[in-house]
């Protein structure tokens, strides 16, 4: 397979497929669209959790000390009334079984990755606000990246406030939270950023990147997908090479698609994308 193959496979994928293969770090070995912007899905919690880590070495919050779970937000849009979450269009019924008690925000850190707990995103949203999101992406390098909202957000939504991602922005995250686990970086300490790593290693939706690999290959990640969208962004630690980051991210038209079929869809190719670099790995 040469890159020119996979490019021309990806063209006759619906939508907009966008691909960043590279070491942290480094140049990548190959983009596809990579500044395209897609919506975010659940991809941007990873700028959320980076952003939690932050304030808690910077002194301003306790990971481990207990706040209140509820499900009433701010919006993002002036004058909007308060938000709230669904249940039934979450992934972690956990969190929702702690509402009306409290949780650690390390906790619902970690059930915002390895289940996308929507919920627990908006609860750590609330604590580290969403000019701290910002501030992520810009030190990562990120260059068109943006957390405007929580989710379910939709007085916001509807009035042009969204979440937008790229390929290449969540290598820079991902590749800054990789190297900086070995040395200072721009995000956290080397010890922040390895906590970080070790929950993003924990995901437990594995069904797009993760299906691509050889069982038991350690790969830090999150995925994001709503209908018509599916994401996997991570960086990948073979025993016989040096890490990588693969990011693929997929915009369909979601009308006229059966949804899960369409997800399913979406899924294989991020899973197939993620077999052929594993196979050129050593040649990165």
């Amino acid at each position: 397979m040469t890159w020119e193959d996979l490019d021309a496979q990806l063209d006759t994928a619906p939508g907009t497929v966008s691909v960043y293969v590279g070491r942290p770090g480094a140049e990548p070995a190959w983009t596809r669209r990579a500044d395209a912007t897609h919506y975010a899905a659940s991809t941007m919690k990873v700028a959320v959790l980076a952003a939690l880590h932050r304030a808690a070495e910077a002194g301003t919050l306790d990971l481990d000390a207990p706040v209140p779970v509820v499900n009433a937000f701010d919006s993002a849009q002036p004058g909007a009334p308060r938000f709230t979450c669904a249940a039934h269009y979450d992934n972690d019924d956990a969190v929702w079984a702690r509402v009306g008690g409290t949780a650690p925000l390390r906790w619902l850190a970690h059930r915002m990755i390895v289940r996308s707990s929507n919920l627990a995103t908006n609860l750590v949203i609330g604590h580290v606000g969403l000019p701290a999101v910002a501030e992520v992406w810009s030190l990562a390098g990120a260059r068109h990246s943006v957390t405007g909202r929580g989710i379910e957000d939709f007085a916001a939504r509807d009035n042009g406030i969204t979440n937008l991602v790229t390929a290449a922005d969540l290598a820079a995250l991902l590749g800054a939270l990789a190297t900086g686990a070995d040395r200072p970086g721009p995000i956290a300490s080397p010890a922040a950023c390895a906590e970080m790593l070790d929950v993003l290693v924990a995901q437990e939706h594995r069904e797009d990147l993760a299906a691509g690999l050889p069982p038991g290959t350690r790969i830090a990640h999150k995925n994001g997908w709503v209908r018509g969208i599916r994401h996997g962004a991570g960086v990948v630690f073979p025993d016989d090479a040096a890490p990588y980051a693969v990011v693929v991210c997929t915009t369909r038209d979601a009308e006229g698609t059966s949804g899960s079929e369409d997800d399913a869809d979406a899924c294989a190719l991020i899973a197939d994308v993620s077999a052929r670099v594993w196979a050129a790995r050593h040649d990165l």
